[in-house]
């Protein structure tokens, strides 16, 4: 297999880089020339550096390629400004898109549908919340961003999948760090009184749906978005309390927390803060009014039947056991 990734150099596609080297596969990397190498080391990695911004240099950097799949891993999460979130996930998906499409045109791929590539889509959960009807909690800029980058998705000639996985987490991740680097300091701080069912998945089960995506019949997976989660619901405490009891086993000794619950109000005026540090600051952090819709949501539960039944994706790692790995890496490679 010939795979186009983008976002190589990202938490999940990092991972997805590491796999699908492991099957033997032939991986390129689109990447930024300002993109992180640090996870990409691996000599077999074929890196084709091009400017994201620049559909004529996207296009010159894939000339003369062809893929059997490409996984477009690639996007934002936080960002300074909300415009920013459609230029990152928005617009270089329809870009990416656009190149694609064309190049297959130029190929005489598009004349037979068996040559063109899967293109899988790495969306969010948080899309359906754009979605009217479908909507858990109140909209944000990085899910209308994602939920737009899925309509053009949908409406390409490609044969598409699309992933919308819940909270991802496992080593290498930097925003639940934060959670586990505020319980190092003894301090378990919630937001709100009322009950939050939320919803979790690792990133090596996310990395098992985009394979089973690409290799998958199409007439199985191809023209249908799957949601992604371990199959459980949880609760912001259930999380913590996994992550003090791993802090506890790597010490030896009880880690005491003080449990902090706080109402939403304290949590937006932090989030306020954090917007006004990156206006200031120009310098994007994870707590922000964007993110506030998020984390104040108090419903994050969903179905993963039709990605069992067509997708075959089998979550293989539940919270208990994530949380363990993800913990010890953190502190094997000194995050805490």
């Amino acid at each position: 297999m010939r795979i186009l990734l983008t976002g190589g150099s990202g938490f999940i596609g990092s991972h997805a880089a590491e796999a699908m080297l492991g099957r033997g596969w032939e991986v390129w990397c689109a990447v930024r020339r300002t993109s992180s190498r640090r996870f990409l080391g691996d000599s077999r990695l074929h890196l084709l550096e091009t400017d994201f911004e620049d559909e004529a240099a996207m296009e010159a950097a894939l000339q003369g390629l062809r893929f059997d799949a490409v996984v477009h891993a690639a996007g934002a999460t936080k960002c300074v400004r909300k415009s920013d979130f459609h230029r990152h996930n928005t617009l270089l998906t329809a870009r990416l898109v656009s190149v694609l499409q064309r190049l297959a045109l130029r190929d005489g791929a598009s004349e037979c549908e068996s040559r063109l590539p899967r293109f899988v889509f790495l969306s969010s959960l948080s899309a359906i919340n754009s979605i009217e009807g479908e909507a858990l909690g109140k909209p944000t800029a990085y899910g209308a961003s994602k939920r737009e980058a899925e309509k053009i998705v949908e409406a390409c000639r490609l044969p598409w999948v699309i992933l919308r996985p819940t909270g991802v987490y496992g080593p290498r991740e930097r925003d639940y760090l934060m959670m586990v680097q505020t319980l190092c300091r003894h301090i378990d701080f919630a937001a709100g009184f009322s009950p939050q069912h939320i919803t979790f998945v690792y990133v090596t089960d996310v990395v098992q749906a985009i394979m089973r995506a690409i290799e998958g019949k199409a007439e199985d997976v191809t023209g249908h978005i799957f949601t992604l989660s371990d199959g459980e619901t949880y609760t912001s405490r259930d999380f913590s309390r996994l992550i003090a009891g791993e802090l506890s086993a790597l010490k030896g000794s009880r880690h005491r927390v003080l449990r902090v619950t706080a109402p939403l109000f304290v949590l937006r005026a932090v989030c306020r803060c954090g917007d006004i540090f990156m206006r200031v600051t120009g310098k994007a952090v994870t707590l922000n009014n964007d993110k506030y819709n998020i984390l104040s949501q108090r419903d994050w539960r969903c179905d993963i039947s039709a990605s069992r039944r067509l997708l075959g994706f089998r979550p293989e790692v539940k919270l208990a056991e994530g949380v363990r790995r993800t913990v010890r890496w953190y502190r094997q490679n000194g995050w805490i």
